[in-house]
């Protein structure tokens, strides 16, 4: 029966901390505001703040003990904010890749462009589908494209990597304005050149480890590539290379392109185009929007990443949560004396209980705010690169937004409730007369 009923308690502990993890701000902040008001005003609230002032104030007697609850929960909460804030920045790089105006045509049932094949006689077909913007001549504002991945070598170890090659045509440039050339220029059509987006400058290097820039020869399906150019864009395609479509479809036997981006005529463009291309049965073609195009392409890792994120930051709580309980029982058996003092002359359960947590939640506290700002200091904006869904690198940078900072915050004051509350407890029921017989 004691079994089961422990068993309960920390079922309800556990529940009760995710109950606070995913609540809202408004909800924090009206618990918080509900605390205060209670210290404030009522009795019992201002004997437990002049409990806690005490306890706070012994502090420096007892940093070291103290220091094991802040070091712990500072740990968990830079693991978990580094973990998060490497999904959110892949999340956020591949959304910024496309938008609502452009969309993005595949083969009927593709994922993604590599398993994807258009032929070349479909082309003229999508250009004169409706819904697509066209310019002043008429011209369809149609970009297709070929996808080829690459071995290029890392600049951090000289290995192999995947990096995504990209074939496109002068539509290409007005369908992404925001690709701007930094350095060099543009390649020229029916050329072996070669552009750089900025991340892939920064992750990869030539066969002989140098640095790529204009000028930089590269080897790939035995013919010699000249880089002329490194282009700026913000997003995931500045973990590519690009190059004119016509010469990698030569240079790697190509028949067909993998996909057709277009600027999409108005709002109601995008439905257009999605009906008139059902309505035509040579099109075996799906379409979708760039912007959720890519947003997908982040949902697998980005899950991934919170999940393990989560998983190892709950590992570490618990070893945290251990680490607060030894400490502040620690704390109240050396404080027997003063509680049963305390308690001697009016101090009743409540308050005492309510003293020993806020001590404990000003720790976490502490570890919390350590966690985020190293998490920040060390994390934000750090550049790496994962596989994307083009079996290609992608580079991206951590995101330590102040969603997850506060997120880290409450995890921090979640593992300090369940650490201070048994002690506390104890606390209150300590028998006065032993305790200050003890003493």
């Amino acid at each position: 029966m004691k079994f089961l009923t422990n068993a309960g308690i920390v079922l309800l502990l556990a529940l009760g901390l995710v109950a606070w993890i995913m609540a809202p701000w408004p909800v924090v902040l009206g618990l918080a505001v509900a605390l205060v008001l209670w210290l404030l005003l009522t009795r019992s609230g201002r004997l437990a703040l002049e409990a806690a002032k005490i306890g706070i104030a012994s502090l420096p007697q007892r940093w070291g003990a103290s220091s094991v609850i802040v070091v712990g929960i500072a740990g968990v909460v830079g693991v978990l904010v580094a973990m998060l804030a490497m999904g959110a920045g892949f999340e956020a790089t591949l959304k910024q890749t496309g938008n609502d105006s452009t969309a993005i045509i595949l083969r009927g049932g593709s994922q993604a462009e590599t398993n994807s094949v258009i032929l070349r006689d479909q082309v003229p077909l999508i250009s004169s589908l409706a819904g697509i913007a066209r310019s002043a001549d008429g011209r369809a504002a149609v970009s297709p494209e070929l996808s080829q991945v690459v071995n290029m070598v890392t600049r951090a170890d000289h290995t192999d990597a995947n990096a995504q090659l990209r074939g496109v045509g002068d539509a290409a440039w007005a369908l992404r304005p925001q690709v701007k050339i930094v350095e060099g220029r543009k390649f020229n059509p029916g050329m072996r050149e070669l552009i750089i987006g900025q991340g892939a400058k920064r992750q990869y290097v030539d066969q002989q480890f140098h640095d790529l820039k204009p000028g930089t020869q590269l080897e790939l399906a035995n013919q010699i590539w000249t880089v002329v150019g490194i282009f700026a864009s913000g997003d995931s395609h500045d973990s590519e290379l690009w190059a004119d479509a016509e010469t990698l479809a030569s240079t790697y036997r190509r028949q067909s392109y993998q996909s057709v981006t277009v600027k999409l005529d108005g709002k109601d463009g995008f439905q257009k185009l999605k009906a008139s291309m059902a309505a035509d049965p040579r099109l075996k073609l799906d379409v979708d929007t760039t912007q959720h195009y890519y947003a997908k392409q982040s949902e697998g890792l980005s899950k991934f990443l919170k999940i393990l994120g989560t998983v190892i930051g709950g590992i570490m709580a618990v070893g945290a949560v251990f680490g607060a309980l030894n400490t502040m029982y620690a704390a109240v058996a050396g404080r027997a004396r003063e509680i049963a003092t305390m308690r001697a002359i009016g101090f009743r359960g409540l308050p005492v209980v309510m003293a020993v947590m806020l001590e404990t939640m000003l720790l976490a506290l502490l570890g919390g705010l350590l966690g985020g700002l190293v998490a920040w200091l060390v994390f934000n904006n750090y550049s790496v690169s994962t596989l994307g869904n083009n079996f290609s690198q992608v580079m991206f940078q951590f995101k330590v937004s102040p969603d997850l900072l506060w997120t880290g915050l409450k995890w921090a004051l979640g593992i300090g409730l369940i650490g201070g509350l048994f002690p506390a407890l104890r606390a209150a029921r300590l028998p006065v007369t032993d305790a200050l017989r003890a003493a």
